[in-house]
């Protein structure tokens, strides 16, 4: 005979396993203390996130707030005039500022220490009783001067300087030479003054241009033969004569390659000679670059590789032009950009040494700093009551000296590290030296001395939108079709084999990608391509062919088959499909394509690059499709069941159901797929670098290539010089990158949260 506990005595013995009181009390200090750490930690979290992206963003601000700042002088040092009383004709520094040199108009050339007025060397050259009537140099790299005599010849002289270490001590020892082996040359047999003058040392020789006071145009070119018996040089000149100029020149410029000669007139016109053969000269083109009745041409000189000219007029004005290329295949004088104007005339221009920069002198005694690229006028301040004389720059661009007719020099230190940045440069068409028509361009490095950097972003912002447009435009349909349907449709068994098999493919090294996509992909499709778009074209009819079949199939033969793996099917459809592509190619390309395809493309217009948009938007479309699959399916698989069962029991099919319900409740979450896809996509690197051809083009062309922000960085950042502009200039496209990203992701919270709230009530 069995018994069992009454009632009362099982009730308790279960309140004496309940905690008392006290225990209690305990558990709830336990539990608070753990809420509090908890929500400690993950608040800690969160706002370490924003923290972190806060000091990125000033980091990378830091990097690229010098290229905002314009330039600036410190206050000047002045000093006597070193050397004779004579006025001053031209005033330069050495690179190290250790030494300037000053040419005075009686032929005294003295050398000083640029910061005090410390005399270092003097020299006067003997004119043969002759007097000073004009001044020239050349491109300042080259030191040449020269001084046009009253009696048809010419003084020839170069500033150089020595450069040594004795006892680890730099030491700069000035000397001035003479280019040929005459200090003083003929240039015009008949005797005239040497009105106005323009001299240039280049691959062809030394060049002198001189205009005579009786109004003839003589060109004199310098030719140096080495001896093999001696090792003696020896010097040979041939003069010709030019076709004369419409008015008397106040400036005449030869360039380097000695092609070239641009004379401007004191009627506000500038007026361009082809000496390509001396013997031939040409006057190609004449136009009024200064307007007003009375406006002359007070100042012009080439920028550093002798293709710019910038013209200052006697109305303030200062503009650049360079020879741009007609329909006709003739060079014009073109007008490119204009700078401030300046309240004075313009009186002197000194072009830097090494940029397309210039630094500008005028009547009123205003000093103005301007670099051609940019567009941009960096200073203009005041510096004298006096018209500014004579102007220099120092080699590296850190220092200004210049005169002003009172018996002294003015030296001040400067900053100027990043002219070439401006809006303008950076996001507007720029025309640079050299192309016909202004365009983006991004060119950072070059083999000549004489490069004009090109710096613009535009090219480096739209490779980066187009590879991630393409790649989303492959991702996306595979990507959400593929989550809606393996989360409502597939069978739990099949799904817990395609899920994490998707899910893997994310661990896949992007550089791995990359470099089938280059390697393999890229000749694959440029080999195959018929069987490319064959492809896009009869797998999805197959697969709707065979689903119309499937549909048309006995009841017993799709019972042979389980709920939910109907979509095995596709497999061999799909494998089958992409054979018979494939094979088909040659064939195809022979009888549409006259055997080539790609030369089709070519024929009608269409730009073919092996490594495209097209291989890039596969290849990153493959790395994108884990994430978007992942999020979006995991957003369809937890729609709540109470849903999607109350709609299919008021007779919805499933299909009605996964578009009128599914989708919608679900759509938050799509959406932050597709967006963390995209932000992903506009971050990736190795992909484009490797895949693309990284050429910087501004089209959308699928079959062209293009270069990204992120692989631009990757590319030049090892390259570039600490510090200086094009170093900036990457932190500032990594700055824009992170904007990108930074701001499509606000927006996609910003909807997906409006979502949440419109359908949160289903």
């Amino acid at each position: 005979m069995s018994s069992s506990a009454s009632p009362s005595t099982a009730a308790a013995s279960a309140r004496d396993l309940l905690p008392d009181s006290t225990a209690r009390a305990r558990l709830r200090k336990v539990r608070h203390a753990k809420d509090l750490f908890t929500r400690f930690l993950v608040s800690g979290a969160g706002y370490g996130v924003v923290i972190s992206l806060a000091l990125i963003f000033v980091f990378l601000f830091s990097e690229v707030a010098s290229l905002m700042r314009n330039a600036s002088i410190d206050t000047p040092t002045s000093y006597e005039v070193p050397g004779s009383d004579a006025p001053t004709r031209f005033i330069a520094m050495e690179r190290y500022r250790e030494a300037a040199v000053r040419f005075a108009e009686d032929g005294t050339v003295s050398f000083f220490d640029p910061t005090d007025g410390r005399r270092l060397m003097q020299r006067v050259i003997d004119f043969q009783g002759a007097e000073v009537v004009s001044f020239a140099t050349g491109e300042p790299r080259t030191g040449i001067a020269a001084y046009g005599l009253d009696d048809g010849r010419l003084a020839l002289v170069r500033h150089e300087y020595d450069l040594s270490y004795p006892d680890d001590v730099r030491l700069v020892t000035p000397k001035l030479t003479f280019p040929v082996d005459e200090e003083i040359i003929t240039i015009d047999e008949q005797g005239q003054p040497l009105q106005a003058i323009a001299v240039q040392r280049g691959d062809r020789g030394l060049g002198v241009v001189a205009y005579t006071a009786d109004g003839r145009l003589l060109m004199t070119r310098f030719t140096s033969q080495r001896s093999f018996m001696t090792g003696e040089t020896e010097f040979t000149h041939s003069t010709y004569e030019l076709p004369a100029p419409p008015a008397a020149p106040t400036r005449i410029l030869l360039d380097i390659t000695m092609r070239i000669v641009l004379v401007g007139d004191a009627q506000g016109f500038l007026h361009y000679y082809d000496i390509s053969s001396p013997g031939q000269a040409v006057l190609r083109d004449s136009r009024r670059v200064i307007e007003g009745d009375f406006a002359s041409v007070s100042a012009m000189e080439y920028l550093l590789g002798t293709v710019s000219i910038i013209v200052g007029g006697s109305d303030g004005s200062v503009a650049q032009y360079f020879l741009v290329r007609d329909d006709d295949n003739i060079h014009r004088i073109t007008r490119i950009r204009e700078f401030d104007q300046h309240p004075g005339a313009i009186t002197t221009i000194f072009p830097e040494y090494s940029r397309k920069g210039f630094v500008v002198g005028d009547a009123a005694g205003h000093v103005g700093v301007h670099y051609g690229t940019s567009a941009s006028t960096l200073m203009m301040k005041q510096v004298s009551d006096n018209p500014i004389e004579n102007i220099t720059v120092a080699p590296r661009n850190n220092a200004l000296m210049w005169t002003d007719g009172t018996r002294q020099i003015h030296y001040a230190e400067m900053w100027n590290r990043h002219p070439e940045s401006s809006f303008k440069a950076l996001w507007n068409k720029v025309w640079y030296e050299g192309r016909s028509t202004p365009g983006y361009v991004w060119q950072s490095s070059s083999a000549t001395d004489e490069f004009e950097p090109k710096f613009s972003l535009v090219p480096l912002s739209v490779g980066t939108l187009k590879a991630a447009f393409y790649a989303m435009l492959f991702a996306m349909p595979l990507a959400i079709f593929g989550a809606i349907y393996t989360a409502y449709f597939m069978s739990p068994k099949m799904r817990g084999f395609v899920k994490p098999t998707i899910e893997v493919m994310e661990a896949l090294p992007t550089v791995i990608l990359g470099f089938l996509a280059g390697l393999w992909m890229a000749p694959f499709v440029e080999n195959h391509l018929p069987a490319v778009f064959s492809i896009l074209v009869l797998m999805p009819l197959f697969m709707l062919l065979t689903a119309w079949l499937w549909a048309q199939a006995p009841k017993g033969l799709k019972l042979m088959v389980p709920p939910g793996w109907e979509a095995a099917i596709l497999i061999p459809v799909v494998l089958f499909t992409g054979w018979l592509c494939v094979t088909m190619s040659p064939l195809i390309e022979v009888w549409f394509f006259d055997g080539s395809m790609r030369q089709w493309f070519t024929d009608v217009g269409i730009t073919y690059d092996q490594r495209n948009a097209l291989v890039v938007g596969v290849a990153m479309g493959f790395a994108v499709i884990p994430t978007i699959f992942s999020i979006a399916e995991d957003a369809v698989f937890n729609v709540p069941k109470h849903l999607t069962q109350g709609s299919l029991a008021l007779g919805a099919t499933p299909w009605q159901t996964v578009i009128g319900v599914v989708l919608l409740t679900a759509s938050p979450g799509i959406f932050s797929a597709v967006m963390i896809g995209f932000g992903r996509a506009v971050g990736e690197t190795m992909i484009v670098l490797m895949a693309t051809g990284n050429s910087p083009v501004v089209n959308f062309n699928i079959f062209e290539g293009m270069r990204t922000l992120s692989a631009n960085i990757a590319v030049e950042m090892p390259e570039a010089a600490v510090g200086g502009t094009h170093y900036r200039l990457l932190f500032l496209a990594a700055l824009v990158l992170f904007g990108f990203t930074f701001i499509l992701n606000t927006i996609a919270e910003v909807v997906r949260q409006r979502l949440r709230a419109k359908y949160s009530s289903l």
